[in-house]
Formats: structure tokens, sequence, C-alpha cells
């Protein structure tokens, strides 16, 4: 019934901007659909922001779950629309916050195939992670701005930072500079934050997946770092 609704409020939006009729939109719509090819699915078994975020947590932290955020976004146009101006609706008209703004975005063009998991729209690939640290927010960006702190949990590791906004982002171009990550730290309450990586530019959906394996190990060991530092 939701996909009913959804693909109905797509028809009309595309009456709105065409002058055509309902049964002509509809049988353009259905012709576009028939003869889009299928995204090209991980081979290491990507998943999805909905296989990723629930709809109780999603419901939570932006007031809609997804079904009702893909209802809103069909209803407003977005399957024609930029991945920047889906976000920006998203956070100007619906006040939902930045972080989860580009969740949802990216759940919906997974979800209208026009990205793969771990796939940027109009190709490229990123892998991306992101964990709650039991310490405040400037703490967090200090992990990653300052370079002795960041060695003790990234070791190994070339990067070359390119913007640094306390406390708030933090880009650096990665090892060879071939790709970069570029990361958004946000409170959560005085005493935890939490913090997002997303990795660009990626060779290949291979290179995704191990990137993201890569990151929630090292997210974990920043956890673990100022966690019991803060505990001393």
């Amino acid at each position: 019934m939701t996909r009913q609704r959804s693909f109905k409020s797509r028809v009309r939006t595309r009456m709105d901007k065409t002058g055509e009729s309902y049964t002509t939109a509809r049988r353009q719509l259905l012709g576009r659909a028939e003869t889009t090819p299928a995204p090209t699915v991980a081979p290491t078994g990507g998943r999805t922001q909905q296989d990723r975020i629930s709809d109780a947590l999603l419901r939570e932290r932006t007031g809609q779950d997804w079904a009702c955020w893909f209802d809103r976004l069909d209803a407003w146009g977005a399957v024609d629309r930029t991945h920047t101006e889906i976000a920006r609706w998203l956070v100007d008209t619906h006040g939902v916050p930045g972080w989860w703004a580009q969740t949802v975005t990216v759940g919906y063009e997974q979800a209208r195939g026009l990205r793969a998991p771990g796939q940027r729209r109009g190709g490229g690939f990123e892998a991306g992670a992101s964990r709650t640290v039991g310490v405040p927010v400037r703490t967090l960006f200090q992990a990653f701005a300052d370079e002795v702190t960041r060695r003790r949990w990234l070791p190994d590791v070339e990067v070359r930072v390119r913007t640094a906004t306390a406390p708030k982002t933090f880009r650096a171009d990665w090892a060879n500079g071939s790709s970069r990550i570029v990361v958004g730290l946000t409170p959560v309450g005085a005493s935890k934050s939490r913090v997002a990586v997303l990795h660009e530019k990626l060779a290949d959906a291979d290179e995704a997946a191990r990137l993201k394996a890569y990151w929630r190990d090292r997210l974990g060991a920043l956890k673990a770092l100022l966690e019991r530092e803060a505990a001393r």
C-alpha cells in the first residue's frame, strides 16, 4: 500500500511538471522503471541504510520512519533532484539534523535505484562508520585534529589535513591522496559526542567494504582510548 501511494505521488508530481494526463504520466514512469538497469550490488553484500537504521531509531531522531520519508520525498519529486538538493530540503524544510538528513537522502537514493550500497550517486564508491563516545565533542575533535593523539588510534596511516573546523568537522586526504575522509562531530549532551566518518573517492565496492570494516574497528579503538583516559 505504501509503495502504491508513493508511486501515485510521483505520477501527480510529473503531471504538475509536464501537464500530462494521469494515464500518460503513469505510462512514462512505468516505462522509465522498465528500461532503467538495476544498480550493481556490491559483491560483498553491502547493506543499505534501511538495513542499518531501524524505523524506530529513524523516527526517534527525525520524527518519521522510512516509509513516511519516502512518501514525502516522492511527493516533492526527489527522484529528479540532486543529492545536495534533497539533503538541504530535509534540513531547511523539515529541520532534520545534518547527519540524519544525509542518512535519509542516501537511504532514499538506494531505495529508488539511484545508487547501490557503498556507491555514490552518479558513480564512485564510499564507506562510512559512526560511533558515540563518552567524551565531550571538543575532546573527540582533538583526537582527529592533533597528530600525536591521532596516531595513538590511527597508526601507520599518513593523512594530509585539508580543513579542521573545531569542534564540528575534519577533512583530510588519505595516504597517497587517491581518496579522502570527511568527519562530522556532534555533541550528545555535555559528556557524550558522536563521530561519523565518510571515506570518499574509493576505487570499487570491494575497497568500500574493506574500509567500512576498517573504520568500524578504528572508531572502536578511538572510543576505548578516549573513554579509558576520561575515567582516570
